[in-house]
Parts: structure tokens; sequence; C-alpha cells
């Protein structure tokens, strides 16, 4: 037999069918159909509505995942452009400082070629100022020098010792030419 035809033995061996006004006896068989019931339907029920929470969860997991993966590309990314930006940033500092320093030379350069083109205009200006002196000071020796000659021989020469140096001199010019 059964599991019913035991209930239908145990039922006729305790005094038969009837009604049972034990309010413990009863709440615990109700208690124990109920439960039956609840397990039977409700694993379904509560299987289903558990499995749908378990796939909610591995999706959300998944979309957590997708987007740490994409966190972590963008973080690599911008990585990459600041080890870039930075390689940049010193390619342009070196090209400034390489520009500074020609720049520097070609100054310094530019002074020194200024300073020696001011030396050698300094140096022409005092060579040709020297010249002019000399020159002024020789014009002024030549006539100091024939001013006192005319008056020592005014004083030294007669009309005739005159006469004479003219001839002799006109003798030489003009037997020299």
């Amino acid at each position: 037999m059964g599991t019913i035809g035991n209930w239908w033995l145990l039922a006729a061996e305790s005094s038969g069918f009837g009604l049972n006004f034990d309010i413990l006896d009863t709440n615990l068989i109700n208690l124990a159909i109920l439960i039956g019931i609840l397990v039977f339907y409700g694993r379904k029920l509560l299987g289903k509505i558990l499995a749908d929470r378990q796939a909610r969860i591995a999706e959300e997991i998944a979309q957590a995942e997708v987007s740490l993966n994409k966190a972590e590309a963008e973080l690599a990314e911008a990585k990459k452009n600041l080890a870039e930006a930075e390689e940049t940033a010193k390619k342009i500092i070196a090209e400034a400082a390489e520009k500074a320093e020609a720049t520097k030379a070609a100054i310094a350069a530019k002074a020194e070629a200024d300073i020696e083109r001011l030396k050698e205009s300094a140096q022409k200006d005092l060579d040709t100022e020297r010249d002019r002196a000399i020159a002024a000071l020789k014009r002024r020796i030549a006539t100091l020098a024939v001013e006192r000659s005319e008056s020592q021989m005014k004083n030294t020469l007669d009309g005739s010792a005159q006469n004479q140096l003219i001839d002799r001199s006109i003798a030489q010019i003009g037997g020299g030419s």
C-alpha cells in the first residue's frame, strides 16, 4: 500500500474520522500540509525568483566588469597620452635650451664683431686725426721756417746776394725741367 493507505490505517485505529477539537494537533497537521504545499509549489516559484535574481546579479557583475575593463583601457590610454605629453614637453624644453644657447652665442658673436668694428673705426678716426694734426704741424712748421728764413735772409742778405740766390734758384728750377 502507499502513503494514503497508511493514513487510512492510522485514522481507523485512532478512533476514526471525526472532528478533532485539539488545537495543537490540528495546527500541526495544518502546518505540515501548508509547509508541504509551500515546499511543493513554492520551490518552483522561489527557485525562479532566485534564478532571476542570480541572473540579474550576474548581468550587473558582467556590466561592472565591462565598465572596469573600459575604465582600465581609458586609464592606460590616459597614462600613454601623459607619457607622450611629458616626452613632448622634454623635447620642447631641450629645443628651447638649444635655441637659447644658439641665440646667446649669436648675440655674443655679434657683440664681438661690433666691438671689433668700433675699435677699427676708432683707430681709423684716431689715425686720421693724428695725420691731420701732423699735417697741420708740418704746415705750421714750414710756415714758421719760411717766415724765419725770410727774416734771417732779410737781415743777412743784401740786394746782390738776394739776386744771386734768386738766379741760382731759377737756374736749378729751369735746369731741372
